[in-house]
């Protein structure tokens, strides 16, 4: 079970791009609200219902935290207390941790990239607190993967894809939607 986490004001693409991609994969994946709420409204205006609220997520079973960027959305994300907890006990735990855009901010406040490299949307490597920043648009160290913004959200899928299911399953997923072709 994956667990993509939306805050109001979080970026859409990135958002729905991982859960597109991973259900696709046939990854069990999950939108989780913050709000309290399950209709969450993106950063462009966009609303989307999420499968659930984050009390009623049950993280015994989520073997992977994601987390979109946008603003204010990542700044929510990262002010929630709750799914903080979570955040530093998957690190803790050596379970997959996952953020796009601005949201690796989220794992610079919280300590998780320390010594490990890590990318965030340019401009905001101040934010990766003692992690080794990198210009590269997906980053994976261990079980810290990163990458930069929403252009980077199908990369950034397919990555996630590749951990969870393999290579191959990336690459068929990759496959049927034309990625090749690029």
């Amino acid at each position: 079970m994956v667990y993509v986490h939306l805050a109001n004001g979080f970026e859409e693409v990135e958002a729905l791009t991982v859960i597109d991609l991973l259900r696709r994969a046939g990854v069990e994946v999950k939108s989780v609200s913050i709000t309290g709420e399950k209709r969450v409204m993106g950063t462009h205006d966009i609303p989307v219902e999420a499968d659930i609220i984050f009390e009623e997520a049950d993280y015994n079973v989520c073997e992977m935290i994601v987390l979109p960027g946008g603003l204010p959305g990542a700044d929510y994300l990262g002010e929630h207390v709750g799914l903080v907890k979570q955040i530093r006990d998957f690190a803790a735990n050596g379970k997959y941790l996952a953020a796009i855009c601005a949201a690796p901010q989220v794992f610079g406040a919280q300590g998780v990239v320390e010594g490990k490299k890590a990318t965030i949307y340019p401009g905001m490597e101040g934010c990766l607190k003692g992690a080794l920043p990198q210009d590269e648009i997906v980053v994976q160290d261990g079980k810290i993967i990163t990458s930069m913004g929403p252009a980077t959200a199908m990369p950034f899928a397919l990555k996630l894809i590749e951990v969870l299911k393999g290579k191959e399953t990336a690459e068929n997923v990759a496959g049927g939607l034309l990625w090749n072709r690029l």
